[in-house]
């Protein structure tokens, strides 16, 4: 599938906050916890919880959640399909859908319950 201009928009423009709490409903079902997701999205964007509890409360969109990032520069080693998108073949004029598609594939990760240091790519946990 290819991504949109239209799609990219509406990405940016959703709010972290009313996502959030659907990530970690999934991952508790699945037997994984708060600090786990946590842990994920820290080495992800680099927000600690604090960093990250302050952008939920902001209701920062994903805009802004991404912009204030700092990317893990092994980003580029998260491959894979995450909702009918190959996000290695994600146009870098789509960098935010990407980055979104890069977290999700994470998460989703972390949700198949593999060990912390596959998740994050050689990071030890």
């Amino acid at each position: 599938m290819k991504v949109t201009a239209e799609k990219n928009k509406k990405i940016a423009n959703m709010v972290f906050a009313s996502i959030y709490p659907l990530y970690l409903n999934r991952l508790e079902k699945k037997g994984r916890t708060k600090e786990e997701l946590n842990q994920v999205i820290e080495c992800y964007t680099g927000f600690d919880p604090d960093a990250l509890q302050a952008l939920i409360d902001a209701k920062a969109t994903y805009s802004v959640f991404f912009q204030k990032a700092n990317i893990n520069p092994n980003a580029h080693m998260i491959k894979g399909v995450v909702c009918g998108y190959r996000i290695e073949e994600i146009e870098d004029e789509f960098e935010l859908y990407k980055q979104c598609r890069q977290l999700e594939k994470l998460i989703d990760e972390l949700a198949r319950g593999p060990k912390m240091e596959k998740i994050l790519r050689g990071e030890k946990s």
